[in-house]
């Protein structure tokens, strides 16, 4: 068992503090290492590094900034399959879905590898009497980012790849739940060419996200978790100052018409809600069939799925999805259950008291199914973020339609149907930020943005894609006028081009 440490300056630093937090192996439910929990010391000190190496790194010119993340690219490549099997050693996932957490967040560091370009100006010749304008994108200086559990891999290198793309100076605070890929990618980034300073971990708890969101010489945070936490980063973070990107928690709806193929929702449905054991903020935990025979036809197919889904530790090959994250959080799901039934809610398949040969501490759940759910529940109301299916019935498209835009969260749905003029009208008329037709998780690549609306996301700028760039930017104007062009006198009216 190691103690995981702090990343400052290019090296391991052990920092102050005498506070500790567990990393699990959730597989085995054994305590597998110890991380430091900073003191806002740590933050600070994480805070100065930064703030010194900012400034030549924002004069490297974007080119020779993109070549490093070219690098990066290169060095995730060769070391994925350690990675993933860390990734999983700390999480529960599945190794191939531990992959594709990582690739996930490689095609984000592609995607601003094109910084060059993305980070370009306007320029307007002529805009006045011997008037030239041009506008200019520049770093903010030292930004932070705080990550969640649950895509350890994906979520930091979507914040480490345009924040330091453009120029700045990061520090990440990560879950204190996972911390290896994170240090581990940041190794990664001194190999590649960064220079040290650049890029900082600090772990660390409540403690070091309050020294974040209070330490002044921080310009920007960038936020991934539950919405009561995000709703609190941005409104400190703001009330300091602070450009804030908070984004919450998700209740995701999969809306099943009546000429859809129930074959392919069916599979669709296992993969979304029950992969990863339902540990995404874009999985799907409520489906919503429209019309009795719908419904009744997709959960006579989905019982047996559900039934028959395999469940086992991270480095099994066969399981389909793995144990939960921590002994809190399979609790916390269990309850969500007994919840469930108690308020009236069929329970079609019951996964709870699972139990592994040779795993039997493991944090294991099997997959749990919901029938005749209402929109008055808790199991409905609320995120459990676990291998839970809710099923809502509706009657026809426009109370399937209003029980979508009813809940609070707005992150992510889906409608499966053959019929385009219901899709179309659905993907214009939904009020979620991210929709898919016939795709069950829409989670968009990189070269898009991703974020909720209502209260899943707070801020007005999304998550990767050209956002990332306006987020990690400030603008300057600048208009110029050179001596032959300017007339003798003084002008005391504002200009303007009449």
């Amino acid at each position: 068992m190691k103690d995981y440490g702090h990343f400052i300056g290019g090296k391991h630093v052990a920092g102050t503090s005498k506070r500790y937090g567990d990393v699990w192996n959730p597989s085995t439910g054994r305590l597998k290492d110890r991380v430091i929990l900073a003191t806002a010391s740590d933050l600070n000190s994480a805070v100065e590094v930064a703030k010194q190496a900012q400034p030549a790194w924002a004069n490297t010119n974007p080119q020779r900034r993109a070549r490093v993340l070219m690098r990066f690219i290169d060095l995730i490549n060769s070391e994925m399959d350690s990675l993933a099997a860390l990734l999983s050693s700390e999480h529960g996932k599945t190794i191939i879905d531990a992959k594709g957490d990582i690739q996930r967040g490689v095609e984000a560091v592609e995607f601003y590898c094109g910084i060059p370009h993305l980070m370009k100006g306007e320029f307007t010749d002529g805009a006045g009497p011997s008037i030239d304008m041009y506008s200019m994108r520049q770093p903010l200086g030292v930004v932070a980012a705080v990550t969640p559990f649950n895509f350890p891999g994906m979520i930091p290198l979507q914040k480490i790849a345009p924040a330091i793309a453009c120029g700045n100076a990061l520090v990440l605070k990560p879950s204190e739940r996972n911390p290896g890929v994170p240090l581990r990618l940041a190794e990664l980034l001194i190999e590649a060419g960064l220079p040290p300073g650049v890029m900082n971990v600090v772990n660390g708890d409540k403690e070091v996200v309050d020294a974040i969101l209070d330490n002044p010489t921080i310009q920007a945070v960038g936020f991934i978790g539950s919405t009561s936490i995000a709703q609190y980063i941005y409104a400190r973070g703001t009330a300091n100052g602070k450009r804030v990107q908070a984004f919450g928690g998700a209740k995701n709806h999969m809306v099943i018409m009546p000429d859809a193929d129930i074959g392919h929702a069916v599979d669709a449905l296992i993969g979304a809600s029950y992969g990863s054991a339902g540990e995404r903020c874009m999985a799907i935990s409520v489906a919503v069939p429209v019309g009795r025979d719908t419904a009744d036809r997709l959960v006579e197919q989905l019982i047996p799925r559900v039934r028959s889904l395999k469940v086992g530790p991270a480095h099994d090959p066969e399981a389909d999805y793995g144990p939960l994250v921590t002994k809190a959080a399979l609790d916390r799901v269990t309850s969500y259950v007994e919840a469930g039934l108690n308020e009236g809610a069929e329970l079609a398949v019951d996964g709870r008291g699972l139990k592994l040969q040779g795993y039997e501490d493991g944090f294991y759940l099997g997959g749990c199914l919901f029938d005749k759910v209402t929109p008055d529940m808790k199991i409905y109301k609320e995120e459990i973020f676990g291998p839970v299916l809710s099923v809502v019935r509706t009657e026809n498209y426009e109370e399937a339609l209003k029980i979508v835009d009813d809940h609070e969260y707005g992150n992510g749905v889906a409608i499966f149907t053959r019929d385009g003029d219901a899709a179309r009208d659905f993907a214009s008329r939904v009020n979620v930020g991210m929709v898919g037709v016939n795709v069950p998780i829409p989670v968009p690549l990189a070269y898009y943005t991703f974020g909720g609306w209502k209260r899943s996301s707070f801020g007005d700028l999304n998550n990767h894609g050209s956002d990332g760039v306006r987020f990690y930017t400030k603008t300057k104007s600048v208009t110029t006028r050179w001596p032959s062009g300017i007339r003798d006198g003084a002008e005391f009216a504002i200009p303007t081009m009449k």
